[in-house]
């Protein structure tokens, strides 16, 4: 029985969930596996599961935020990816951004979307919750921001974004990047590992 499709569930305002875009096509090629993209909102997420960023999470306490730089960088060297360039204005409010990715599925323009959103946040990191440098970062990847900033704004594209939230954390939930194979949950990025494994036949 083949295995269901691995389903991605990443805001733009994570940086590991950028890391996890970034390899997921190698993963794909090796694998076979198809991730399907959700986008959810990684505020609603923190705010209904009492959870916080790690910056906030890992402040204070000693060797965790070492370890956890560790860990990022056997994941960069594991998977062959770029790190991230640090945003100089994390934390980003992303709910725009996240409501507009809902509207480039709709339009038809996800997957280029995402890729110049994840770009202009982690490869070239701008201010993205800004609505004037945002739209010309997009554009400048030949997105036409405004109107997907436009149908961002329009109540069942906010609703969509709500339900994929609320569903994300009824099924278990608590950050990003988190991954499901059916019912079965995967949190964080180590674990495209385990994912990898499932779908190229070594996990059995």
């Amino acid at each position: 029985m083949t295995a269901p499709a691995p389903q991605f569930l990443f805001d733009f305002g994570s940086p590991n969930a950028f890391l996890s875009h970034e390899a997921i096509p190698a993963i794909e090629a090796r694998s076979g596996a198809k991730f399907e993209y959700v986008p959810v909102l990684l505020g609603g997420i923190f705010k209904a599961t009492n959870n916080k960023s790690p910056a906030e999470s890992l402040a204070g306490i000693k060797n965790k935020r070492e370890f956890h730089a560790l860990e990022t960088e056997r994941f960069v060297k594991r998977f062959q990816v770029a790190p991230y360039v640090m945003n100089p204005f994390f934390p980003v409010n992303t709910l725009n951004l996240m409501r507009a990715a809902i509207a480039a599925q709709i339009e038809g323009v996800f997957k280029k979307y995402v890729e110049a959103a994840f770009h202009h946040m982690w490869r070239e990191p701008k201010k993205m919750d800004d609505p004037e440098i945002a739209l010309a970062a997009l554009n400048s990847s030949g997105i036409d921001a405004a109107r997907l900033f436009t149908r961002a704004q329009e109540p069942e594209v906010k609703a969509k974004l709500v339900v994929n939230t609320q569903d994300a954390v009824e099924r278990g939930a608590f950050g990003s990047p988190t991954f499901f194979v059916g019912n079965e949950m995967y949190y964080g990025k180590e674990q495209l590992r385990e994912i990898e494994d499932l779908f190229s036949g070594a996990g059995k």
